[in-house]
C-alpha cells in the first residue's frame, strides 16, 4: 500500500454509522475508505454493545420463559444447567459472523479498510498510527467523524479492580458472581442485570433517580418494575453510590440516599451512560466545534463548522442509538454525493431489551404537557388481548399520543413482550403522518399483539371493540 493516500471519503471509525456510511458512498461511486482500529467493521455496537447484548438478553428470555412454563402453563423444566462456557462461545459465534459479513460486503464495495488510530493534522489529512506505532498520511476531499462513544465512569470515584466493570467487561462473562451490584438504572444497567440475574446472580440496582429508566413513560415503566422488583434482589432509587474499595472476595461500596451504609458485593458493574469520543482525535487542528459535553456540532446535513468535515452517530449527540447513526451516515454520504438529503426524521424509536421490553416514538406525554403541546392520550390495556393472554403476558400497554383535533398520530409507547417489534409500526405512523382512523381501519392479523395498536386507535375514535371507556 502506498505511503500517501487520497480518497475522495475517508470515514473516521467503523461501527454502525461508520461503515453504513462508507457503503454508501462507495455505491455513489466515491473512492471511499474507512480508518478503524478493528480489523473488520462493526465497532463497539456489535463487538461489545447491541449484538452481542441482545445474543445474551436472547438466553435470558428463555430461562424466564421457561420458569414461567412451569408457573403458569403446568409445564415443567426444571432448573436450568447453564454451561457458561457454551453461552460465552454462542455469543462470540454471533459477533464473529456479523462482522464477518459486514467485511466481505466492504470488500465487495472496494471500501479500503485502514488499520489504525486516526487523528486530524488539518481539514483535509488524518494521520494513522498503527500498532507498530508507523505513521502515514491519508488525504481526502470529505471526512465522515465516526468515533462513537464510550463508557463514563462514577464521578469522583477512581478504583482499578478486576472486579469493576463497564458494559464491556460484563459482555464478556467471564464468570458470574453471586452478588452483583448494577450502578445506574438505565437501559445499559437493566439489560446487563437481566442477563446476570438470569444467569444466576443476586442482583441489586442503585439509581441516582427517583424511577429506574428516568425521562421514560411512567406507564411504560410500571409494568417492567413490577417485573424487575421480582428479578433482583433490590433496587435502590433516590440512592447514590460515593465510594468503592476492593476488599477480600468482592468491592465494598457506600451508599447514600434512601439505602445508607456499606455493602459488600463480588462484582460491580457501572452504567451511569456514554461519553463522546470526540477527544484526542485532532479536532483542533481543523475548524470543527464541540459542544460542552463533547458533542460534535451538526446541521441536519450532519455537517460541522469545517466545510470538508461531517459527523454521524454517538459523537454528534444524543440519543446515542445505533439505527440513528446508521441514518446519519446515510444522509452524510448521500450529501457529500450531492443528493439532496437532510437528517429530517420526525421520530427515532427507542428500545429497551428488558422482560418486558419497552419501546417508544416521537412525543411522549411528559414532553408534551412539559411543551405545553395539546394531546389526547389513550391506552390499550394488554389485560384485554387475546394473545397477550394466550401467551401468559397481560401485564403490558400499548399508548399512543394524538393530536386532538386531526386525530394524528404523535407519540408511541409500548410495554410487553415484541415491543421493540412493534414499535416499527408507530415509528412510520408518526412519519407518515398517519391519523387515529389510518391505524384503526388498518386490518391487523387476530391474534396477535400488534391489535393493540389497532385498538388504542379506535379508542381515541369511540370504542374500542374489546375495552369500553365511559364518556
Amino acid at each position: 500500500m502506498a505511503e500517501n493516500l487520497e480518497f475522495d471519503v475517508v470515514v473516521l471509525g467503523g461501527g454502525p454509522g461508520g461503515y453504513a456510511a462508507a457503503f454508501r458512498a462507495a455505491d455513489h461511486g466515491l473512492k471511499t475508505a474507512v480508518v478503524e482500529l478493528r480489523e473488520k467493521p462493526g465497532g463497539v455496537c456489535v463487538y461489545e454493545g447491541c449484538i452481542p447484548s441482545k445474543a445474551l438478553l436472547h438466553i435470558s428470555e428463555l430461562i424466564h420463559e421457561a420458569k414461567q412454563a412451569g408457573e403458569v402453563f403446568g409445564v415443567e423444566f426444571g432448573k436450568p444447567k447453564i454451561d457458561i462456557d457454551k453461552v460465552r462461545e454462542f455469543k462470540d459465534k454471533v459477533v464473529t459472523q456479523m462482522t464477518g459479513g459486514a467485511q466481505q460486503l466492504a470488500k465487495s464495495r472496494k471500501v479500503e479498510w485502514i488499520l489504525g488510530r486516526g487523528s486530524f493534522k488539518s481539514s483535509d489529512v488524518l494521520a494513522v498510527e498503527d500498532e507498530d506505532g508507523n505513521t502515514r498520511e491519508v488525504k481526502y476531499k470529505h471526512c465522515i467523524v465516526a468515533t462513537g462513544s464510550r463508557s463514563a465512569m462514577v464521578p469522583g470515584i477512581e478504583l482499578e479492580s478486576g472486579r469493576l466493570m463497564t458494559s464491556k467487561e460484563a459482555l464478556e462473562l467471564a464468570d458470574v458472581p453471586k452478588t452483583l451490584l448494577v450502578v445506574g438504572g438505565g437501559y445499559i444497567g437493566l439489560e446487563m442485570g437481566s442477563v446476570y440475574a438470569a444467569l444466576g446472580s443476586k442482583v441489586t440496582v442503585v439509581e441516582f433517580m427517583p424511577s429506574i429508566l428516568p425521562g421514560v413513560d411512567k406507564d411504560l415503566v410500571r409494568p417492567l418494575k413490577k417485573r424487575l422488583d421480582d428479578q433482583f434482589e433490590a433496587i435502590h432509587l433516590n440512592s447514590k453510590v460515593t465510594d468503592m474499595k476492593e476488599v477480600k472476595g468482592g468491592i465494598e461500596v457506600e451508599l447514600e440516599g434512601e439505602v445508607e451504609g456499606k455493602k459488600k458485593f463480588e462484582k460491580v458493574l457501572v452504567a451511569v451512560g456514554r461519553k463522546p469520543n470526540s477527544e484526542d482525535i485532532g479536532l483542533e487542528n481543523t475548524q470543527v466545534e464541540v459542544d460542552d459535553k463533547g458533542f460534535v456540532k451538526i446541521n441536519d446535513r450532519c455537517q460541522t463548522a469545517d466545510s470538508k468535515i461531517y459527523a454521524i452517530g454517538d459523537v454528534a449527540g444524543e440519543p446515542m442509538l445505533a439505527h440513528k447513526a446508521n441514518r446519519e451516515g446515510l444522509v452524510a454520504s448521500d450529501v457529500i454525493a450531492g443528493e439532496p438529503a437532510a437528517f429530517d426524521n420526525v421520530a427515532i424509536p427507542a428500545v429497551v431489551f428488558t422482560d418486558p421490553e419497552l419501546a417508544w416514538a416521537g412525543i411522549t406525554e411528559t414532553e408534551a404537557k412539559e411543551e405545553g403541546i395539546d394531546i389526547e392520550v389513550r391506552r390499550f390495556p394488554w389485560a384485554a388481548s387475546g394473545r397477550a393472554h394466550s401467551i401468559g403476558r397481560p401485564d403490558g400497554v400499548t399508548k399512543i399520543i394524538f393530536e386532538p383535533e386531526s386525530g394524528r398520530v404523535m407519540g408511541v409507547g409500548i410495554c410487553g413482550p415484541g415491543a421493540g417489534e412493534l414499535i416499527a409500526e408507530g415509528t412510520l405512523a408518526i412519519e407518515m403522518a398517519a391519523v387515529a382512523e389510518d391505524l384503526a381501519a388498518t386490518i391487523h392479523t387476530h391474534p396477535t399483539l400488534s391489535e393493540t395498536i389497532m385498538e388504542a386507535a379506535e379508542s381515541f375514535m369511540g370504542q374500542a371493540t374489546h375495552i369500553y371507556r365511559r364518556k
